[in-house]
């Protein structure tokens, strides 16, 4: 993630990335530019694209999706309609909470929820996550149908939550 265009998003895919990851790109100008979209999409595949749709939450309660390293919020809303139209051109959403992102205050449980039921294809929560507790509510908010991502607030990063601990969570829910 972080500066991909149809000109360099190869680049990334060739070097071994599985996926790259696209924000500003596709949603620039307060509008999603469809002809980007359609333009990386047919230069990387759908397969291979993850849009990030990073959002902080407006005053009637809906998400807006924040681009350009989350300074500037646009008036693009995530609804069911947006999330099933992007999902025909992309493998996976990257859903960062901004509001919450990086505090280790807990999540945005009411935008997992949303996410449970409105993405028809793989989506990935970030933000607020601080325990093992935060991604076992993620799981029963989500109903399962929504990953999550942890950073800032594992001990390898200066957090209070154990990478060892986080391992071990994960693959009890993997089975293993």
């Amino acid at each position: 993630g972080g500066g991909i265009r149809p000109e360099n998003a190869r680049q990334f895919l060739d070097r071994g990335a599985s996926h790259v990851i696209v924000t500003s790109y596709v949603f620039s100008g307060g509008e999603v530019q469809w002809l980007r979209l359609g333009a990386l999409e047919k230069m990387i595949g759908k397969g291979r694209l993850v849009l990030d749709l990073s959002c902080r939450k407006r005053s009637d309660n809906t998400y807006a999706i924040a681009t350009d390293r989350w300074q500037n919020t646009s008036a693009i809303a995530l609804s069911y309609e947006l999330l099933a139209r992007l999902a025909g051109h992309c493998d996976e959403f990257l859903v960062h909470a901004v509001d919450v992102e990086g505090m280790r205050r807990g999540i945005d449980a009411a935008l997992v929820a949303f996410l449970a039921d409105a993405s028809p294809i793989a989506t990935t929560y970030a933000g607020g996550i601080r325990s093992i507790e935060d991604l076992e509510q993620v799981k029963t908010t989500g109903r399962g149908r929504v990953d999550a991502t942890i950073g800032s607030a594992l001990d390898i990063f200066g957090g209070e939550c154990a990478y060892a601990d986080v391992v071990a969570w994960h693959r009890r829910q993997q089975g293993g």
